[in-house]
């Protein structure tokens, strides 16, 4: 739970990097809150709740993407490409500084 604070905290930074750990948990939690406001807006019959959920999580969402692009060695733009952003993003980070950032592990 407190990498998904950790990525709200850090709302439109685009730059350095974000382990693994960060991002999956941020999308676990991320899955979570949305069915349940699914389930809500369901009981209410709207979607309002849903809608106002997606608006305020996408640019924390693309953000911590590019980090976690950033941390294997890519560039943000590699979010653009759908499978391959997915292996990538799986893959573990570069060890070691790289040229978007001291190594998170080492950090954390």
């Amino acid at each position: 739970m407190n990498y998904y604070f950790k990525v709200l905290q850090n709302y439109a930074t685009f730059g350095g990097r974000a382990r693994r750990s960060e991002y999956w948990y941020f999308v676990l939690f991320n899955v979570i809150v949305s069915f349940i406001l699914a389930f809500v807006d369901v009981a209410m019959g709207s979607s309002i709740l849903s809608n106002i959920y997606t608006v305020a999580v996408i640019i924390p969402s693309i953000a911590v993407g590019v980090r976690r692009m950033h941390d294997v060695g890519k560039s943000g733009w590699f979010l653009l490409i759908p499978i391959y952003n997915f292996i990538l993003a799986c893959t573990n980070g570069v060890a070691g500084d790289n040229e978007y950032g001291p190594d998170p592990k080492i950090i954390a």
